[in-house]
């Protein structure tokens, strides 16, 4: 699925602008899909220029004038389609598992805090996901719950998964550090 495709998605909620889109990518989409303002404005023209969206000028005091773009039928029918893909593909990118490939590069006082950092990292990301859905879980569509569920379980297992195998790159700095002496 692409950018043009999740903004579709996201403005099904109703109208919005590009900043809205941006906002919304980082609070609901941005631990698993980026979309920076570099793609969602060309998203949100090229869907224009093929009648997906309607894009509204809205004026403002002392501001720019605001574009605030809504989803046609057409956009919808192209949408509910690109959701028929029965094998969407799931994709992780992670500077945190990039920067570990290289972990026999470092010291080893450097590799344990970049495993604490992450360990720090994922009970917060865990505590704001749960704060959420005790906040807000009975609004949300099912769609997102299931995500935020998602989202929390993997990052579980992650930090489990740190804590009980961060001996493997302690075990390899020892094995570096003697071989150097």
């Amino acid at each position: 699925m692409d950018v043009k495709t999740v903004c579709l998605g996201m403005l099904t909620d109703g109208a919005a602008s590009g900043y809205d889109l941006k906002k919304q990518f980082e609070s609901s989409f941005g631990d698993f899909f980026a979309a920076g303002y570099g793609s969602i404005y060309p998203a949100l023209s090229s869907l224009s220029e093929q009648r997906l969206v309607t894009c509204e000028q809205v004026a403002q005091d002392g501001k720019p004038d605001r574009k605030l773009y809504k989803i046609t039928d057409d956009g919808m029918a192209f949408l509910l389609r690109a959701l028929e893909d029965p094998s969407p593909c799931h994709k992780i990118r992670s500077e945190f598992l990039a920067t570990v490939c290289f972990s026999h590069l470092m010291p080893a006082a450097l590799v344990e805090t970049i495993l604490s950092n992450r360990i720090e990292e994922c009970a917060r990301y865990i505590g704001v996901i749960s704060d959420l859905e005790n906040d807000h879980v009975d609004q949300w569509p099912a769609g997102m719950k299931f995500v935020a569920g998602f989202g929390k379980a993997m990052t579980e297992a992650m930090k489990k998964y740190v804590e009980n195998n961060r001996h493997l790159l302690s075990d390899e700095a020892d094995v570096k550090a003697t071989a150097g002496q």
